[in-house]
C-alpha cells in the first residue's frame, strides 16, 4: 500500500493505493529488490504441482489449461501507480502458482517492456517449458528460474506432487531446447530436502546436460511443513556444485539487500518458490 497526493481546490490529500495484482518490492536472494508480479491473484492456489515443501499450503485442485486470470490492463495500471522514485532491481512473475499458466504472459510482457527499463524475471516451475508457445513467451524477459527438484520421475511425484500427464523427461527435453534459443540468464533452482539430498550426481548429470549460467543451491527457510536443511548440508551440496563451470548460489550464503516494501503483509504472501 502507498500514499499518492490527489489534486484538490484546496491543496492536495493523500489517496492510499492497494495493490492487488504486484506485490513488494521484496529483498530476494537471487534477485535484488524485487518487484512481485502475480498474474493468478487469485484466493486459492493455481498450481499443476502440489510441492510438499510449498509455503502457499496444498493445491487444493490441479490446474493444467492456461487462461487469463488477470486482463493486462489491470496489471499494467498498477505499476504504472508506482512512485517514480521506486528502486527495482527486477520486476519478478512469481506470486501465487504458477505464472506461465495466465494466458497472457507473453502479452503483459511485451507492455511492461513499454513502460519500463528494469530487467524482466521469472521464477517458474518449468512444467509448461515443453510447450513451444511458453518457452517463446519465456524467451522475452531478461532471467528465467527454472525448477528442477526432481532427478526421477518417481523423485517429481514424490516432491513435485505433479498434475497427471506431466513427466520429467518432458520437461527436461522443453528446457534443453528453451537453453538453445533464450539469450538471456537461465538459472535451475534445485530445492534440497531430505527427499532429494543423497542424489547429487543426478542433479550434476542433468546440470552438464543443460548448461545453465546459474545454479540456485535452496532448501525450505520460509514457513513450510518440510523441515530445510542445515547450512553445513547445503554446504557440502553446494561444494560437490563448484567443480562446475558456472556460478553457484546459496540461499544461505546470499546477501539480502535492504527493501521497504510498498504494498500490504497480506499481499506479501504471495511471494512463492
Amino acid at each position: 500500500m502507498v500514499s499518492k497526493k490527489d489534486d484538490e481546490e484546496e491543496g492536495f490529500k493523500e489517496v492510499e493505493i492497494k495493490y492487488k495484482y504486484i506485490y513488494g518490492p521484496v529483498s530476494s536472494w537471487r534477485l535484488g529488490s524485487s518487484l512481485g508480479i502475480d498474474l493468478l491473484s487469485q484466493n486459492e492456489k493455481i498450481c499443476n504441482f502440489n510441492c510438499i515443501y510449498c509455503q502457499l499450503g496444498k493445491t487444493q485442485r490441479y490446474i493444467t489449461e492456461r487462461k487469463v486470470y488477470v486482463s493486462v490492463e489491470k496489471i499494467i495500471n498498477e505499476i504504472k501507480s508506482l512512485p517514480p522514485d521506486l528502486e527495482i532491481d527486477y520486476y519478478t512473475f512469481s506470486g501465487r502458482g504458477e505464472p506461465t499458466l495466465a494466458k497472457n504472459f507473453g502479452e503483459v510482457v511485451e507492455a511492461l517492456r513499454r513502460i519500463k527499463r528494469s530487467p524482466i524475471a521469472v521464477l517458474t516451475n518449468s512444467s509448461l517449458i515443453d510447450k513451444e508457445q511458453v518457452r517463446d513467451e519465456l524467451a522475452k524477459v531478461d532471467f528465467v528460474a527454472l525448477k528442477l527438484d526432481a532427478y526421477s520421475q518417481n523423485s517429481l511425484k514424490k516432491i513435485n506432487q505433479q498434475a497427471p500427464g506431466i513427466q520429467l523427461s518432458s520437461i527436461i527435453e522443453g528446457i534443453s531446447r528453451f537453453r538453445k534459443q533464450f539469450k538471456g540468464r537461465l538459472a535451475l533452482q534445485i530445492m534440497f530436502i531430505e527427499e532429494n539430498k543423497d542424489h547429487i550426481d543426478e542433479f550434476i548429470n542433468l546440470v552438464k546436460r543443460i548448461k545453465p549460467d546459474e545454479v540456485q543451491i535452496n532448501t525450505p527457510l520460509r514457513l513450510s511443513d518440510v523441515e530445510p536443511l542445515s547450512k553445513d548440508e547445503i554446504t557440502r551440496i553446494k561444494e560437490r556444485f563448484d567443480e562446475l563451470d558456472m556460478d553457484i548460489v546459496s540461499v544461505y550464503e546470499a546477501k539480502h539487500k535492504e527493501v521497504k516494501p510498498l504494498s500490504s503483509e497480506e499481499t506479501l504472501k504471495r511471494r512463492g518458490k
